[in-house]
């Protein structure tokens, strides 16, 4: 399911492989296999890709609706 996040995350932004894997410094080939689900992802590789492509990763909490990105982790005392 990740690998389909990180296709459409790419494609929306009309970048091809070889440039979005160019931007955040990885092969085209790594690039190709996490959008097919043939090799792991780090979350910080997710978290560029997704930046890159002018998103940003929300959690949020299904009973509260409490959202937080890893930049408030970043800010918050835990």
């Amino acid at each position: 399911m990740i690998g389909k996040a990180l296709k459409y995350m790419r494609k929306s932004q009309n970048l091809k492989q070889e440039t979005l894997a160019k931007s955040l410094n990885i092969s085209q080939q790594n690039l190709s296999r996490y959008e097919n689900e043939q090799r792991i992802i780090s979350f910080e590789t997710i978290e560029k890709i997704a930046s890159t492509c002018g998103y940003q990763i929300y959690f949020v909490n299904k009973k509260t609706k409490e959202t937080f990105t890893t930049d408030d982790l970043n800010r918050k005392d835990i």
